[in-house]
């Protein structure tokens, strides 16, 4: 399982890359691998100001369908369209081609009630 140690996490299995005032989200290896094969990626709230842990779309695989709750207060400023015709890259990719979005952030303080990659490795038993 593979968890980089240059990101942040959080419980729900999501993956946060900060980027000066903007942070990448996608889902966490671990995550893909419990969906099983990704079919469809929605995210209906593109350009939308939400508060941390607000859901921001869903991933559906074969057998369910997953929310999506964002880690950090924002506004959405891109989502990742490549998803719309190869979902699948959230399975092949998740921290590189299959990110998710992108939040423009509002409260940078809530970056340190993300995960460490040590804290994310306990969290899953990894």
């Amino acid at each position: 399982m593979n968890i980089p140690s240059d990101l942040k996490y959080t419980k729900d299995h999501e993956w946060v890359r900060i980027e000066g005032d903007t942070a990448i989200v996608g889902i966490t290896d671990f995550a893909q691998g419990e969906l099983g094969d990704i079919v469809y990626v929605e995210v209906e709230t593109l350009d939308e100001t939400l508060d941390k842990d607000e859901v921001f779309g869903t991933v559906e695989a074969v057998k369910t369908v997953s929310d999506l709750f964002l880690p950090l207060s924002g506004e959405i400023v891109a989502f990742n369209e490549a998803l719309e015709d190869e979902p699948e890259k959230v399975n092949t990719d998740p921290y590189g081609d299959g990110w998710i979005i992108k939040i423009k952030l509002s409260d940078s303080s809530e970056i340190k009630s993300l995960l460490s990659d040590a804290d994310y490795k306990e969290l899953v038993g990894a």
